[in-house]
């Protein structure tokens, strides 16, 4: 927190799958994380039409528990509802198949997110699906942040995967996400990018290098920062455009 306060970056909560994962753990586990990190000035808090600035967590594969029982976590009538309580934020569930919208919509989800940056590889991460996803969240007042990345590759630990392979095209498959995401008007973006080289998806400075049997990926003929510009050049217009429409649909700016 320190480090990104540093760097005038803020931290939200990415929280993946983990034993027992239910209502009652979820509760305990956000109100240990606010408890703990609530009050530095680094920790994410996201303005609501309504003018509240609430904590924002990411709940991977949430689709893998029953709706009923988000709903206790979830709802303002649950048996565990964090809702209207000090610890009340908002919930980002996991879009994979088309169907999870309405199990979402029951749980108390207060967004969807798509996670995956290979375009075709679930219903989520298609770009076709965004305009008709952003609707159906505009009209359940749910939050739609589609997630874009520069480009897939996992065949070094998972060969049998190259049909989700997706070409960089020296910045170009990066370049169509982010304006197929800024096209659907969402109120967030989310980039689906860490130092998992196995992966494919970073985007932080890269030199060629080669190992006796790995070759990591390199953004020749660009610079070493091709794709941190990139992410500042869509950045700033993404900004430009949100302050316009944010106006016209009474969306928060922050």
């Amino acid at each position: 927190m320190d480090k990104a306060h540093k760097y005038n970056l803020k931290v939200t909560f990415h929280i993946e799958p983990y034993s027992n994962r239910d209502d009652q753990n979820m509760y305990k586990n956000v109100q240990y994380i606010i408890d703990k990190y609530g009050n530095h000035p680094a920790f994410y808090r996201y303005k609501t039409k309504t003018g509240n600035s609430l904590p924002m967590f990411y709940v991977y594969d949430s689709y893998i528990t029953k709706p009923e029982q988000w709903a206790n976590l979830l709802t303002v009538s649950g048996s565990w509802s964090i809702r209207n309580s000090p610890y009340d934020a908002l919930f980002i569930a996991l879009l994979v198949e088309d169907k999870h919208k309405y199990d979402i919509l029951r749980s108390g989800f207060n967004g969807i997110y798509t996670y995956f940056a290979t375009n075709g590889f679930t219903y989520g991460s298609s770009y076709e699906n965004w305009a008709k996803l952003k609707l159906f969240c505009d009209h359940f007042q749910l939050i739609f942040i589609p997630s874009v990345g520069p480009g897939y590759i996992d065949t070094s630990i998972r060969p049998w995967n190259a049909q989700n392979t997706r070409n960089r095209v020296n910045g170009k498959y990066y370049e169509t996400a982010l304006s197929a995401a800024l096209q659907a008007h969402p109120s967030v973006i989310s980039i689906t990018s860490f130092n998992e080289w196995h992966e494919g998806t970073q985007i932080e400075k890269a030199v060629p290098k080669r190992t006796s049997n790995t070759v990591y990926l390199d953004y020749r003929p660009h610079k070493p920062s091709h794709y941190l510009e990139l992410t500042r050049k869509w950045s700033e217009k993404y900004s430009k455009e949100r302050a316009t429409y944010a106006l016209d649909d009474q969306m928060p700016v922050s």
